[in-house]
């Protein structure tokens, strides 16, 4: 059997058309997304027309969870971790899953996503 994999999905800060093309893919395919807030996310996904693979994965129930989520990349399913705005593992929860999966062989891919510190830097010698 295939391992999955765990894929770290940004998301924008603030216009929900920021998420890029391949996170949108990547989101519609995978077997499972976890999200730090399945309310905001929830809404993020709804207006690209993803449902019915959501599940809450927070810095309240991100340590019970990780085994369970990795057994099931093991299994071959692909899972994307959200954050409610920006990178999951910074600042939000995802640092141990991330940990977790590659200690355990599993392919773990970051998304590239829009970056506010980058936008900022770009236009800050404009007036």
């Amino acid at each position: 059997m295939k391992t999955g994999i765990l894929y770290i999905v940004p998301t924008p800060v603030g216009n929900f058309d920021d998420l890029t093309f391949r996170a949108v893919e990547v989101l519609k395919a995978a077997d499972l997304i976890l999200a730090e807030d399945t309310r905001t996310s929830g809404i993020l996904l709804a207006h690209f027309g993803i449902k019915g693979k959501l599940q809450s994965h927070h810095k309240f129930n991100e340590h019970e969870g990780v085994a369970l989520i990795r057994d099931r990349i093991l299994g071959g399913q692909t899972v994307a971790l959200v954050s409610d705005a920006g990178t999951p593992g910074i600042s939000d929860p995802g640092f141990l899953l991330a940990r977790s999966c590659a200690e355990a062989g599993i392919e773990v891919q970051t998304l590239p996503g829009a970056t506010p510190a980058t936008a900022f830097a770009s236009r800050a010698s404009c007036p």
